[in-house]
């Protein structure tokens, strides 16, 4: 039986490695990537999006950068000769990636070491070192 695999990602350089690797690891995998929105980080990305309007522009740009992520792994699982599903979650990452593996019973999680940089890193705290204490199966850190 082939096992399943979540691999978060994010248009990072990390989750892309992270994909590379459960591609490679897991070749008869079943490979789904999940990209979360955050909408705690709309503060961050656009401080303007405080108003409706603005929640519905950030949101529908959210949407469109998942898109455009998802495209991007489709093009590497296709380099690998692999197929991905994907799904897009709004909420929390961690939290949202910890239980989607489990409502999805997923066999492992692939996650890059992070995604975040300056100020978002040091006040959100390391989406990978909180799956890696919450998952519900074996995780894996790619660097």
């Amino acid at each position: 039986m082939a096992k399943s695999i979540l691999v978060p990602v994010d248009g990072s350089p990390q989750s892309e490695r992270a994909l590379e690797h459960a591609l490679t690891e897991f070749p008869d995998g079943e490979v789904t990537v999940i990209h979360v929105i955050d909408p705690a980080s709309a503060a961050y990305d656009s401080p303007m999006a405080a108003g409706p309007v603005g929640v519905e522009e950030w949101y529908e740009n959210a949407e469109e950068a998942a898109a455009e992520i998802f495209d991007a792994a489709r093009g590497t699982a296709e380099e690998y000769e692999a197929a991905v599903d994907t799904a897009t979650e709004v909420g929390q990452p961690a939290r949202t990636i910890t239980e989607y593996a489990a409502e999805e019973e997923f066999d492992h999680i692939v996650i890059g070491s992070h995604g975040r940089s300056g100020v978002t890193r040091i006040l959100l705290g390391s989406v990978a070192e909180t799956v890696v204490r919450r998952a519900p199966c074996p995780v894996t850190v790619v660097r």
